[in-house]
């Protein structure tokens, strides 16, 4: 075992006389000493002295410097004897093997690719010390400022040396506080939650994004700035961030200091057009943009995007779309004038794409909507590279276009790294619903390098147990088809009902875009369930029939149109969805039903964006011409659909008695037809945002009614008709490593008798 020794760079001499006397030196031959592995021609290509020619002090000076600087040698001394030159080296050691030491947060196999030093290779200190900034680097990213790496040697036999790097990983630098200066239309709190950096709070262990990281801190000043151009900021600028560490120098208090400028507005809103082939007028009419609302380069580049794609339709190439912004002063206003313009007359002369391993070229290009051979777009091409990015097969793409074989031809080069883009996981859940599960997940979102995504479920808690398996192709047969393919097997043991259920599931389908925030989605449903006597209670004669039905198979053909004005993002406070469609079964199966339902919500942000009002309608109505209906196939309505009731909580019932009067059953029976309202409020409860609890009221209405086969009954039918129920409530929402999850505390403000209330419920929020 050798010593260790700290790294040092040795004092090289050269034995000259005084520079002043200016003497040179003419030297008939050199003698080289002490290289072991370096050829002597090499140490003499580097010296550069000649024999025979004469050599000033200051050229002996340059020689020694030249040999030094070729990094293969721990010392150097140069010294004329008479008519010979000695040059004696010594040799840097070869690197043996190279350890990490002291890293526990971060593996060697994530820090050894990132070292220049390199076994087998010769060492040298100022390498390793440059490695040894890598690492501390690494740390630096995750948050540990006072992380430092030394790298030390430890001699070997042989000229020969042991490179370790000794870690220390020190503790978390967290951010106490943040905190901004400047800002009037928005409070600290809304701009706190725009930021990728968040403050510690009580989870600091789990949350990772509270640690001080210079290049996060960068990145939020320019998120910064595109939250206030999104909504008409059009002047803000950061004029600084300042980073102040804690007395005990465990924390940062980051400052940003901003300046807001005045919210301006769209003005006039006028197209003119260059080209004698093209009517100004019909670019105007396809444009969204309207005056009055409040001005975004983003609605700018969708306008710009909408008018584009409409010449490519006309067959008018090389159009491009200018726009010019008059600037109003005194209304606050922007005047947007879209110029149609004869483009330079450039063609895309190929694609080239480097670094995928895995993923096929076909899924990259797909994210194209050019070809070889196409006109030259680069606002198209910068479209296609966040169309890259977005797929999350990469850590890193670039694309760049540079000029091709000729001037009027464009080489279009894309770069990727890839990263893994499957997982397994394995979790737990909790619905007061359902009870404590367990779930087990595969995923892959980029399936045999496909761009497919395969997603493996396993699931299985007190009540139910649920396999199911995804798949997905998003550009079926190279075009903008997205092709589903849904499998599903469930067992569900009900606690409120005395059946059990098996069902199975088999669902294809296709989606494809209609208009700009419009998709239309057509597919095919399989699916057998079977109602099954769990033998625990008594039932009546409406759940009797249904079960002696045993496996019932349905059949049918559907389809869904959704319109999400989010997709454009042209009111990035605002939103509306609305969802409609019908299914028809009678293609085979048992049955013969038509099921239509629908789906409307609209959400928005008042009081500079601090509370969310959200508001929702539901309905579906649902006919069958033959077979049955059963208690599964209708609409049962719980805390999924309206809050403050258990699941099968209101609608039809059948109740048996018996000889006594006493009630021995009551079976929820489900309805054809239902509606619901929901409004709902979210708000801040004026806690600090890093513990991400916010807080919300809500009102629900609806009702389930409507049953086919009420005859059947032995019992009574209670509810058939249409009766409204009202509920009110407050929800706790808290965002959690784990997941944002809501507390729903309600009160039944009117309901009816055999009603089953449920005044608290906790579920995994979501968002419309």
């Amino acid at each position: 075992m050798g010593t260790a020794f700290f790294l040092s760079i040795s004092t090289a001499l050269i034995a000259l006389p005084d520079v002043s006397a200016a003497q040179d030196y003419t030297f008939g031959s050199v003698v080289i000493q002490g290289n072991q592995r370096i050829e002597a021609g090499t140490i003499l290509t580097y010296a550069g002295i000649e024999r025979g020619k004469a050599v000033s002090a200051g050229e002996l000076n340059a020689a020694y410097q030249r040999i030094l600087a070729s990094g293969l040698f721990e010392t150097v001394e140069i010294t004329p004897r008479g008519g010979t030159l000695v040059i004696d080296v010594k040799e840097y050691p070869t690197i043996n093997q190279i350890s990490i030491e002291g890293n526990r947060r971060v593996k060697d196999e994530d820090l050894q690719p990132l070292l220049q030093s390199k076994s087998r290779l010769v060492f040298n200190p100022k390498v390793a010390e440059r490695d040894a900034a890598i690492i501390a680097e690494v740390y630096n990213q995750q948050g540990r400022l006072s992380a430092t790496v030394s790298p030390k040697i430890i001699r070997r036999s042989d000229n020969r040396v042991d490179l370790i790097f000794e870690v220390f990983e020190g503790g978390i630098t967290e951010i106490e506080r943040i905190s901004f200066v400047g800002n009037k239309a928005y409070s600290d709190r809304r701009l706190r939650s725009v930021l990728q950096t968040k403050q510690a709070g009580l989870l600091r262990a789990l949350i990772k994004r509270d640690t001080f990281v210079e290049d996060r801190i960068s990145f939020d000043k320019q998120v910064l700035s595109d939250f206030y151009l999104s909504r008409g900021y059009v002047d803000f600028r950061t004029t600084g961030v300042n980073a102040e560490l804690t007395r005990e120098r465990d924390g940062y208090f980051i400052t940003f200091n901003i300046e807001e400028g005045q919210q301006f507005r769209v003005g006039k809103i006028t197209t003119s057009s260059d080209l004698a082939d093209v009517d100004a007028d019909e670019f105007q009419k396809a444009l969204k943009m309207r005056s009055g609302m409040i001005y975004s380069p983003t609605v700018v580049e969708n306008s710009i995007a909408r008018m584009e794609r409409l010449a490519n339709r006309k067959g008018l190439n090389f159009v491009r779309v200018e726009p010019r912004i008059t600037r109003n002063d005194r209304d606050l206003t922007l005047d947007v004038e879209f110029v149609l313009s004869r483009g330079p007359r450039v063609f895309v002369e190929r694609i080239d794409i480097e670094g995928n391993t895995t993923t096929m070229d076909r899924v990259i290009r797909q994210q194209f909507k050019i070809v070889e051979g196409d006109p030259f777009n680069p606002r198209e091409i910068r479209e296609s590279a966040e169309r890259i990015r977005a797929l999350g097969f990469f850590s890193n793409a670039d694309v760049k276009a540079r000029e091709g074989s000729n001037p009027d031809q464009v080489i279009v080069d894309v770069n990727v790294e890839e990263q893994p883009t499957g997982s397994l996981s394995f979790g737990g859940t909790y619905s007061t619903n359902t009870g404590f599960g367990l779930l087990v997940t595969m995923k892959e979102d980029n399936f045999l390098g496909r761009g497919q995504r395969l997603n493996l479920s396993l699931s299985g808690a007190e009540d139910n147990q649920v396999y199911a398996l995804g798949f997905s192709e998003p550009a079926l047969l190279g075009r903008n088809l997205r092709f589903d393919l849904d499998i599903g097997y469930r067992e569900t043991q009900t606690s409120y009902a005395n059946y059990d259920t098996t069902s199975i599931q088999f669902r294809p389908g296709i989606t494809f875009p209609v208009s700009d925030n419009g998709r239309l989605k057509l597919y095919y449903n399989a699916e057998s369930i079977e109602m099954i006597d769990d033998g625990s209670a008594v039932f009546g004669g409406i759940v009797g029939n249904e079960i002696a039905q045993g496996n019932v198979w349905s059949s049918s053909l559907g389809y869904s149109y959704s319109y999400d004005t989010r997709r454009t993002g042209l009111n990035p406070n605002a939103g509306v969805l609305f969802e409609f469609g019908q299914e028809f079964a009678g293609v085979g199966g048992d049955v013969t039903f038509s099921k239509t339902t629908a789906k409307a919500i609209a959400q928005t942000k008042i009081l500079n964006e601090e509370v969310t009002l959200r508001a929702s309608l539901e309905g579906g109505l649902l006919d069958y011409t033959s077979g049955v209906s059963r208690s599964v196939d209708r609409y049962q309505i719980g805390s999924g659909l309206m809050r403050g009731f258990s699941p099968d909580g209101i609608g039809p019932r059948e109740i048996v008695y018996d000889s006594n009067g006493d009630e021995v059953s009551n079976d929820a029976l489900g309805g054809d037809m239902f509606a619901v309202a929901r409004f709902e409020a979210e708000f801040p409860l004026g806690l600090p945002e890093e513990y991400g609890i916010r807080g919300g009221l809500f009102y629900d209405v609806g009702s389930v009614w409507g049953l086919t086969d009420a005859s059947a009954a032995t019992g009574s039918v209670f509810y058939e008709d249409f009766s409204l129920r009202h509920v009110v409530g407050v929800s706790l929402f808290w965002n959690t490593p784990v997941g944002p999850l809501r507390f729903n505390w309600s009160k039944a403000l009117q309901k009816e008798d055999e009603d089953i209330e449920q005044t608290f419920n906790l579920t995994v929020s979501t968002e419309f």
